[in-house]
Parts: structure tokens; C-alpha cells; sequence
């Protein structure tokens, strides 16, 4: 009989994670190709564009008349203003034949195309209909009524990134954008073993001296929980040659190779002995000074982790969690949540409807120190019920009572999370988009930094910044009487990145006599003098929007109105001859096959709050910026560094 050993060294537990971890490859498995329906709790092994817009085209959120808005300002109940209404009634799926113009109306059913030269749409509750005249008994403002093509989907847009773990509210988006299958990485696999003569397994009669295989079982839907495919090799007994061939077996169909039992050196202990043959390094650490869980045996072959669990199921279940599952998580790409309600001050004001309950989606960023408040703030990820990415990126939803009509900005709001827990970004960023900034902040995620980007334009990320909500504000603001871009902007709290230069400019369809080969002032100046020359804008408080007022010099063009929020939907609305211009960058003109007038040679930096430059990810943004590899990657997407 052999005697029983004693533990030849017992480690930390720090010094044994950094051995094991030194010794394991914590890189994803590799990417594999599955289809959608098989897609929920995968991790993204690539990014996700967006090859069209959703809505695809100009919708209808209502029932109703499509219209022109300025045609029902001043309607009221006692004095309706009237419109001839045109015979045809656009229905669901149809292409609309008519043009509405100044005085008419045609009938939209929700989710109806709208027509070209309608802006808004009336509901039927706040009109009557008079043989041909449609009588208004309610004004309605640009853009009621409708959600605008690109609004919520640009085609281009990133919609999800590499390293993100699938819920069921980023599947929805990926249907939303017609994707059918998607590239995930592959589940590490994971096989277990069951080692010991008086183990049995569950559904055989108990013995005397015997105990039922329990571990198998928490360990293979702990592995399932992290996203991992456990391979569950059966129960061995106490012999070597046997417990040989089956490690030999899991190393062969494994990632990940777990033995329960027959770890301490006991007489009858004989899996650490096997593990004990592997090389390259093999046996790492054995004894850690771990309560529970000391006997653990950490060992790895060719990057590949071989690891002996103690047999009393507590302590095989903490020390999976404390070093196996870090490493299968990695191996995976996933992290770890854990909240579900917390406490948050809604970042700016929220108007709600009176008589109806709200669920308002947020997002949810680390505001710092605020004296006693909560140090989380909320900031609304958008109202609308067609909204489908803002279902997927926000972190929970507050509730707003049918009394209530507005909440303020400072509120103290209770924030339910929808997922099992709150993980906070490692890097918010608020204000301008840009392509650039897709690139950056992808290349970050890759690196572990995860970012949470708000899209909310230049203006209203510098007073984020100013009120310490974000770590970045990316803007592109221009002080006219300087003619300097973003520093003037700056206070004593705020520090400016410098960031790369960008081009905008006047895009059109290619061989369009009204902008091809003109000056950006005589287009423009010709486009407001003709009501048929349609424009989209961009959304107030963003850069490009200031520029754009500062062209048209108080001029309000057929389309000023509609104002999507980014760049990449002012090309899409060209292309799809919703509008015949409007102002972007030249590289997302280059990629939409549009042609291109230069306005404004820009400059799109960065503001950081100096009370958040030491942040971890604040510095790795930085260094990216920075970094000469990124640097050439901006120039071929156009850039100017």
C-alpha cells in the first residue's frame, strides 16, 4: 500500500493563478459559422454592419393622412383646416405612386411608405373626412408620425461588435438588418471526469459506502453558463491505467480537460499521478492555500489546461470559479454580470404622456463623484416603439407613472436591468459620430476595453464632459470668430486629445446638372431657390448641423426638417432618392458611390474631463489614438491625422 504524501509546496493563491494562466492559451477557439436561430448567448467573433437602413424606407408610425406639416399649423376643433385628400390609400408593402404637395393628403396605413413631399403624418382620430377634403382638427410639426428611413439602422452602421455576447434583444437587431446567420466563436469544449470507486451516478440504487456523482453535473452547467459544450466522459475508478487512456481521450476532443477526485495524496488518490505525466508545462501548482479547496492540482499541456478539482463538491465548485472559470470565460470571449435593480440620476429631461405608464430605456455610465447622489447617470436611449437597437444597447428601464409629465434632469430614478446584471463600460463616450471613431473603439473592444458609445452630437457631448458623465466627447464644433476648431470650446476642467482632420461636403447623385460641377455655393444657393430640390439634414446640436445653418444663412429648404443623426443617413437618403442632397463626409460619399462637393476641412478631436484622464480606459483610448498602426488605419479610411 502506499503511503500517503504530504503536499510538496502549497501556494498562494495569486501565485498559483499567475502560474496557471502563464501556462494556459486564453485566446478565443476560432470562429464558426452559425445560423440564427442558434445564435442567443453566442459571442460575436466579428463585427456586425448594417447592409441597409431600418426602417428601409420613409414609415408611417400611425394610422392616418400623410401630409404637409406646414399645411395644419393653426388647425384647431373650431376652425379644421382643409386639404383635398387623393384617391389613392398607401397600404402596407406598396410603393406610393402620389406627390404631395402643398394643400393635399392622401390615406397611410402604420407601417405605410410615405410619399414623397409628405413630412409628417396625422393621425385619422384628429381629422374628419368630407367626400374629398380632409378637414384638420389638430396641427401636427415635422416628422410627427413618421420614423425616417436610417433613423434607427444606418446601412454601414456597426450594430454590434466582436466580443459581445448575443441576448435576445441584439438577435432581434441582426433580424431586424435580414441576417441569417452570424460568425461566433466557437464554444470551448470542455471534458469532465468523474474519478473515484465509490462514486455512482445518478438513477443507479445507493450502496452502502457510495455517494451519487454530483460534480459532473454543477460543473457541466457551470461550463454551459460561461458558454462553454461540456463533454462528459462518465465515472472511473481509482485506477491509473484507466483514468490514462481517458485523459488521453478528452485531450483529443477538448479544450479544456477536468478531473473531479483524486487530487490529495492519499493512498487512494491517483489523478493528480496521471496529470503528473503531461509536459509541456504539466503540473503547475498542487496545493493552494485556498478554504475550501486546497488540494487543487493546476496543470496545462500545450496550452491546453488539464486541471484535478477536489472531490467534495464545495470545493470543486469554488476553485472552478476562482481559476477555471476566468479562463474558460476568456477562451469563450464572455464576462460576468451580477445587478439587477440599482439607483440612477437621469442625465437631462424626459417629457412623458399623460394617462399612460412609461417605460423609459436608458443607458447607464459612471458620473463619478456627486456628493451623495447616485453615482450612476441615465441617459434615455430613445421613446420610440419601432426602436430596435435601442431595445438592444440600453442596460435597463426606469418607470414613469401615467401622472407623471415630465422628470427632470438630476432625477433620482430606479433603473431595472435587463440583463442578469449591470456591467459598467470601461470607456463611455458621448457626442459626434464618426467612422473613425467605429474603428477606434472596435479595435479597443478587441483588446478588452469595452466601450459604450452615445451618438448624441458634438454639442451635447461637450456638456456631457462638462457635467463629468463621459470619459470621451468626440466633437467637431468651429468658433466662427476664431476660426478655431473645438479648443475655444474648452474650460479649466477639460483637457483636448487632438484627434484627425475629416472633410465634409455636399453630396448628390452623380450626374445631377444642379450640383455636378458647381461651387458648394452656388449649389446651395440654387438648391434653395428650387422647391423641387429636396435636402436632408442633420440632427440639432451635432457639428455638421452647425455648419450646415451657417451655409444656408436662415434659409429653410424643401427637407430641412427631417434630421437623422449621422452620417452614413444622409448618404443612404441620397442614394435612395428620398432627398437630392445633403452635407457629409467624403469617405462615406467615396463608399455610397455619390458625388462629393468639399465645403469644410474639420478637425475631430477629442475632450476628456482631466478628472478622468487616469482612468484605465481613458488612457488605453488615448494610446490607440496614438498608436502608429492606428494612425495609418485612419488614413485608409480617409482620415486626415
Amino acid at each position: 500500500m502506499r503511503e500517503q504524501e504530504q503536499f510538496l509546496k502549497v501556494l498562494d493563491r495569486d501565485e498559483a493563478e499567475r502560474r496557471f494562466r502563464a501556462a494556459v492559451d486564453l485566446t478565443p477557439r476560432g470562429i464558426e459559422h452559425v445560423a440564427l436561430d442558434a445564435a442567443l448567448d453566442r459571442v460575436l467573433a466579428v463585427d456586425v454592419v448594417s447592409p441597409l437602413d431600418v426602417p428601409s424606407f420613409d414609415r408611417s408610425n400611425v394610422d392616418g393622412f400623410a401630409v404637409v406639416a406646414h399645411d395644419t399649423f393653426g388647425a384647431s376643433e373650431e376652425v379644421p383646416r382643409c386639404l383635398r385628400l387623393g384617391d389613392e390609400v398607401i397600404h402596407t408593402g406598396i410603393v406610393p405612386s402620389s406627390v404631395i404637395r402643398g394643400g393635399e393628403a392622401v390615406a397611410i396605413a402604420t407601417g405605410g411608405m410615405v410619399p414623397r413631399g409628405a413630412d409628417a403624418v396625422i393621425m385619422i382620430e384628429h381629422v374628419d373626412v368630407r367626400d374629398a377634403t380632409l378637414q384638420v382638427r389638430r396641427a401636427v410639426t415635422a416628422g410627427s408620425g413618421v420614423a425616417f428611413a436610417g433613423t434607427d439602422i444606418t446601412a454601414g452602421e456597426t450594430v454590434l461588435r466582436r466580443g459581445q455576447i448575443l441576448t435576445s434583444r441584439d438577435t432581434g437587431v441582426l433580424a431586424a438588418i435580414g441576417v441569417a446567420d452570424v460568425d461566433v466563436w466557437r464554444k470551448p469544449v470542455v471534458a469532465i471526469l468523474s474519478t473515484g470507486d465509490e462514486i455512482i451516478a445518478p438513477g443507479e440504487p445507493m450502496r452502502p459506502a457510495r455517494v451519487f456523482d454530483s460534480n459532473a453535473q454543477i460543473l457541466a452547467d457551470a461550463v454551459r453558463e460561461l458558454g462553454g459544450e461540456p463533454r462528459r466522459l462518465g465515472i472511473v475508478p481509482d485506477d491509473e491505467d484507466a483514468i490514462r487512456r481517458k485523459v488521453r481521450e478528452a485531450l483529443e476532443v477538448a479544450d479544456i480537460v477536468l478531473l473531479s477526485g483524486g487530487t490529495s495524496k492519499g493512498a487512494g488518490d491517483v489523478s493528480y499521478r496521471v496529470v503528473a505525466e503531461l509536459s509541456d508545462p504539466g503540473i503547475v501548482a498542487h496545493g493552494v492555500a485556498l478554504k475550501p479547496g486546497k488540494p487543487i492540482c493546476l496543470a496545462a499541456t500545450h496550452g491546453r489546461p488539464v486541471v484535478v478539482l477536489p472531490g467534495f463538491p464545495t470545493s470543486a465548485i469554488f476553485t472552478f470559479h476562482e481559476f477555471v472559470a476566468p479562463v474558460l470565460s476568456a477562451m469563450a470571449g464572455r464576462g460576468v454580470e451580477d445587478r439587477t435593480v440599482v439607483e440612477a440620476r437621469l442625465a437631462v429631461r424626459v417629457n412623458s404622456e399623460i394617462g399612460r405608464t412609461e417605460y423609459l430605456l436608458v443607458g447607464l455610465v459612471d458620473a463619478g463623484d456627486t456628493a451623495g447622489e447616485p453615482s450612476l447617470a441615465a441617459y434615455p436611449m430613445g421613446q420610440g416603439s419601432g426602436s430596435v437597437t435601442s431595445f438592444s444597447r440600453a442596460d435597463g428601464f426606469t418607470t414613469i407613472g401615467q401622472h407623471e409629465e415630465i422628470v427632470s434632469a438630476g432625477a433620482t430614478i430606479t433603473v431595472r436591468l435587463l440583463g442578469r446584471g449591470l456591467r459598467l463600460a470601461d470607456l463611455v463616450v458621448i457626442g459626434s459620430h464618426c467612422v473613425g471613431l467605429d474603428y477606434l473603439l472596435g479595435e479597443l473592444e478587441q483588446q478588452g476595453v469595452r466601450a459604450k458609445f452615445m451618438a448624441v452630437g458634438s454639442l451635447a457631448g461637450l456638456e456631457a464632459a462638462k457635467r463629468g458623465e463621459c470619459d470621451v466627447a468626440g466633437v467637431h464644433l468651429l468658433d466662427v470668430q476664431s476660426g478655431l476648431y473645438n479648443r475655444p470650446f474648452l474650460t479649466e476642467a477639460l483637457d483636448l486629445v487632438a484627434g484627425y482632420g475629416r472633410l465634409q461636403g455636399i453630396v448628390f447623385r452623380t450626374g445631377d446638372p444642379r450640383f455636378e460641377g458647381r461651387t458648394a455655393a452656388d449649389a446651395i444657393a440654387g438648391a434653395v431657390r428650387d422647391p423641387d430640390c429636396v435636402m436632408v439634414n442633420r440632427n440639432q446640436g451635432s457639428g455638421t448641423r452647425a455648419l450646415i445653418d451657417r451655409l444656408l444663412a436662415g434659409a429653410r429648404p424643401a427637407g430641412y426638417a427631417v434630421q437623422p443623426r449621422n452620417h452614413n443617413a444622409v448618404a443612404a437618403a441620397v442614394v435612395q432618392g428620398r432627398a437630392d442632397w445633403g452635407m457629409t463626409l467624403d469617405t462615406i460619399a467615396r463608399r455610397a458611390g455619390l458625388g462629393f462637393i468639399p465645403v469644410q476641412h474639420e478637425q475631430y478631436d477629442f475632450v476628456i474631463p482631466k478628472a478622468r484622464v487616469r482612468r484605465p480606459g481613458v488612457a488605453a483610448f488615448v494610446a490607440r489614438l496614438r498608436d502608429p498602426i492606428t494612425r495609418r488605419a485612419l488614413v485608409e479610411l480617409g482620415m486626415q491625422p
